[in-house]
């Protein structure tokens, strides 16, 4: 029975030392979008699992929008220091104003919209599309 337990215990060193590693941040590409009158440029964000990017959401527009994609931003590793621009999945942005995120994506396809009354359905709408 000792032994079972020591053998358990030296397998599970490994795994513990993968969970705890961090990503390097220092190595995050740096993603640009734009939010504008009703629109995302690109409306289709095309990212690569497991590398770490900065998405750098640019509000060029006069009002508020946001950027909010919640399964996203759920299924991300995203870096500790960015986690409070986050809400529920989006992030607000005054008129005129910017902020840079970075995170780890994993694959998959997920919805994008800005959730202020009516600017999805006027067009402000996407994917952010995870290979």
């Amino acid at each position: 029975m000792r032994r079972a337990i020591v053998l358990l215990a030296v397998g599970l060193v490994p795994a513990a030392s993968a969970v705890a590693q961090e990503p390097d941040w220092s190595r995050a590409e740096p993603v640009t979008v734009i939010l504008s009158s009703f629109y995302f440029a690109p409306s289709e964000i095309r990212l690569r699992a497991g590398r770490p990017v900065t998405l750098h959401l640019v509000n060029q527009g006069d009002g508020g929008h946001n950027f909010s994609a919640p399964e996203f931003f759920q299924a991300a590793t995203i870096r500790p220091e960015d986690r409070g621009y986050l809400f529920r999945g989006t992030v607000e942005l005054a008129g005129h104003r910017d902020k840079a995120i970075t995170l780890v994506p994993r694959r998959g396809v997920y919805k994008l919209r800005c959730t202020h009354t009516m600017h999805g359905m006027l067009g402000m709408k996407g994917w952010v599309v995870v290979d």
